[in-house]
């Protein structure tokens, strides 16, 4: 705990910060590149390549994107264990964050540029990404950083898996186990408030199109406005979501909406005085920890034919579902898996506290990525995603110590040390 050191991950988070890794953007390499530097100082192994989009986007389980995207990096920092057949760990994060949205609720005007703050009496650092989830990667860099100095030799792998597109389906993650790397296990740091995510639920980008039909606005009874069949479908979708929500999985029963549907676009008309003949709205909708994508997507488009069929206008003209996007299934830690244990007893010997809670998580992560790829994953960072994706977002320098300690004294404990 002593070899973590504090002010040079504060330096490294400030400048990671810096550089502007919108999901999508050119500058995701960039921070792929920044983060690679770092890996190999500490001596690791480097696998830096660049993604085959074209193949990748033709895999039956690939996860989708949203961003406009021409290429994407992947990037992998291993140390290798002294012990063969030793258990093998993967610390993994992502570099993309979303975008800042307006300069002018940021301290200073600029989102890109971490500063120091206080919040709730707390010492934060203010930047886009020191919550979701820079924070979490440097701490992970941190943690390497901490076994070197204190000269401890691992008897199995610690790999640092840095990926991009995680905040529009997971594309990075995607590729990166696409491309053959492993673990026996997972931690991912993403913001957890103190406590270790062992399961997640998932999310679906949807769209739905409804058609009207146009009317001058003078004579709007002669018209059937779209905008009055996207009401009827989003009452329908309200109750499927509190249908859905009504009983959720146990480490998910604190959530005000265990599995939300949100609806976050809608775009109709194209004349003020017309009444609307088209309407297009987006949003995504919560799957359950362990719902089959396809179950999920049946009980939607049923939802929505049962809305329409129940509508004159509707009836002849049914509302269009297609799913595009991110599509995040849900994920967790097998039962019975040690991960947890090894995971909260590392928080407490290196908070000197007790053991943090285990909880569910209401939105879709790359945990269920390795999940599904046979590679056992949770989450356990610094910050709160509650201020991740907001202005202002910020993260305890604190807890970036103290992830950095726990990941570290984890990889002891699963690695072993030889």
């Amino acid at each position: 705990m002593d070899a973590v050191d504090t002010p040079a991950l504060l330096a490294e988070l400030a400048a990671l910060v810096a550089i502007p890794s919108v999901t999508g953007s050119a500058a995701e390499h960039e921070a792929q590149r920044w983060v690679g530097g770092r890996l190999a100082a500490l001596d690791a192994d480097v696998d830096l390549w660049r993604l085959d989009l074209d193949r990748l986007r033709t895999h039956p389980a690939f996860p989708g994107t949203e961003a406009p995207r021409t290429e994407g990096w992947g990037l992998v920092g291993t140390v290798p264990g002294a012990e063969a057949g030793a258990p093998a760990l993967v610390l993994a994060g992502h570099v993309d964050v979303v975008p800042a949205g307006d300069p002018a609720g940021w301290p200073g005007g600029d989102p890109w540029t971490a500063r120091p703050g206080v919040r709730a009496g707390r010492d934060v650092l203010v930047g886009r990404g020191t919550c979701d989830m820079k924070g979490g990667l440097v701490a992970a860099l941190a943690a390497v950083r901490a076994l070197r100095a204190a000269r401890v030799r691992l008897a199995g792998t610690l790999a640092v898996h840095s990926v991009v597109g995680e905040e529009d389906g997971g594309l990075g993650a995607f590729a990166t186990l696409d491309r053959g790397h492993r673990g026996d296990a997972c931690v991912i740091p993403e913001p957890t408030a103190r406590a270790i995510v062992s399961a997640c639920a998932g999310a679906l980008t949807f769209r739905l199109e409804v058609a009207g039909l146009a009317a001058h606005g003078s004579s709007r009874t002669d018209g059937v406005s779209a905008i009055g069949g996207f009401e009827t479908v989003h009452r329908a979708l309200r109750e499927l979501e509190r249908d859905r929500c009504a009983d959720p999985d146990p480490l998910l029963a604190g959530y005000p909406l265990a599995y939300p549907l949100s609806v976050g676009t809608v775009h109709a008309g194209d004349w003020a005085s017309t009444v609307p003949d088209r309407l297009v709205a987006e949003g995504r909708y919560g799957v359950r920890v362990d719902e089959p994508v396809a179950d999920a997507r049946a009980a939607f488009e049923q939802a929505v034919a049962r809305a329409c069929a129940e509508d004159p206008w509707l009836r002849d003209h049914p509302v269009r579902v297609t799913w595009w996007g991110g599509q995040f299934a849900g994920g967790r830690v097998p039962a019975g898996h040690p991960l947890p244990d090894v995971v909260g007893g590392a928080w407490a010997a290196a908070t000197r506290g007790p053991r943090p809670p285990e909880r569910g998580a209401p939105y879709g992560s790359d945990l269920r990525l390795y999940a599904a790829a046979g590679v056992p994953a949770l989450h356990l960072g610094p910050g709160d995603v509650r201020r991740a994706h907001t202005t202002g977002e910020d993260v305890p320098v604190a807890e970036l110590t103290e992830v950095a300690g726990a990941l570290a004294l984890t990889a002891m404990r699963f690695c072993g040390v030889a």
